[in-house]
Parts: C-alpha cells; sequence; structure tokens
C-alpha cells in the first residue's frame, strides 16, 4: 500500500487503524506489561483509514500513557477532556462486572466518568475531533467534560482460539487482552474543570 496524503494525527486520529496494519494473532504486549495481547502491525498513514476501528496496539498505549487518542501525545492533568464520556457510578459498574477492577474501598454512589476504551483529549484536539467528525458533531451530547485526575484501567478480554490444534495441546480457547477501558473518578477538582469549560475563552 502507498503513504496516504492524509496525515496521522492532524487529518486521521493517531489511534485509529489503517488498512495496511492487519493482526499480527496473540503475543505478550508492553502496553499491558507483558500480558497475552491482540497484535497489531504498526504501519499508521498507509492504505486507507478505518475510522470506524482503534488500533488495538495504539488504543491501549493511549490509555496506559494518558496518549491523546487524536495526535498521540501525553496529556496532562487539567487538559484531559472527554467527548464520549457518560457519568456513571462505581456501583453500576459493578453491576456490569467490573468488580475486580474498582478498589474495595471505593463506594457504589462513587461518581464516575465512564469512557469506556477512548482516553481523554487535549482541549485543543477534542475540539477539532467535534468539528471534524461526523460522528461526533451528530451526537446529541456535545459537552467536553473535564476527565478526573483520579482514573481506573482497566483490561477488556476476549478468547483467542488456535487456528489449528498443536500436537499435544488441545485447542483450548484463552483469554487475552484487547482493549484497555478507562474511568475517571471524579471529585470537587473536576467540577471546578466543568465550570471552566463552560465559561467563554479568553
Amino acid at each position: 500500500m502507498t503513504l496516504s496524503r492524509l496525515k496521522v494525527g492532524v487529518d486521521v486520529p493517531w489511534v485509529t487503524s489503517w488498512t495496511d496494519e492487519p493482526h499480527l494473532g496473540v503475543a505478550p504486549c508492553e502496553s499491558v506489561g507483558g500480558q497475552m495481547a491482540i497484535m497489531q502491525a504498526q504501519r499508521p498513514g498507509h492504505g486507507r483509514p478505518l475510522y470506524s476501528r482503534n488500533h488495538l496496539v495504539r488504543q491501549r498505549w493511549s490509555v496506559a500513557r494518558m496518549l491523546c487518542p487524536m495526535c498521540g501525545e501525553p496529556t496532562a492533568e487539567g487538559d484531559r477532556w472527554s467527548q464520549t464520556g457518560k457519568r456513571t457510578s462505581a456501583g453500576a459498574l459493578r453491576a456490569r462486572g467490573l468488580d475486580a477492577a474498582l478498589p474495595r474501598d471505593l463506594k457504589d454512589a462513587q461518581v464516575m466518568l465512564d469512557a469506556g476504551a477512548i482516553a481523554p483529549l487535549h482541549r485543543a484536539c477534542a475540539e477539532r475531533s467535534l468539528s471534524q467528525c461526523p460522528h461526533l458533531s451528530a451526537m446529541a451530547d456535545k459537552e467536553l467534560k473535564a476527565f478526573p485526575a483520579a482514573w481506573i484501567a482497566a483490561p477488556l478480554w476476549v478468547e483467542a482460539r488456535p487456528q489449528a490444534a498443536l500436537p499435544g495441546l488441545a485447542p483450548d480457547a484463552m483469554p487475552v487482552i484487547g482493549f484497555l477501558q478507562i474511568f475517571g473518578v471524579t471529585s470537587d477538582l473536576d467540577k471546578r474543570w466543568r465550570k471552566a469549560a463552560r465559561r467563554p475563552p479568553a
């Protein structure tokens, strides 16, 4: 495939998969501390962008290292924003089977920001994405939500089954990590950020 004229991190989000980035099977991955995860070739900018599909490895790094999904650069505390995060509670997350990912002393009533598999963006990147992405601009909720200073990452497990049985080994499925999910833990500081977000820029 040829190199696209579209620029990664500007025209196409850094976390987006491209057609020249096939899945490579399962292997230990540094993005999840060496645990078994689905791997994918790294050739951003080659072929066509697959806007509806996040690159597996880049997505995991975006959460593990708090990298902006749009530009791929680190985000700093105070400049982390979620376009698609939904406010929920720790109890609701536990009811969805995420109890193992949450600290035991976290009360069920604790307000959380469920960002799913989308790490927070820089404010400038979030605003650019909102103005350029048809999917985001069509959403009813366009509020940019300040991402909390405290957050929890949880693996999204999938079952991987070998294509063919190896001699002496049963072809059993094994749990591996696909994406990382991220949940912000709200505080009074986050409320101040939300008020700041509503103020018009100077």
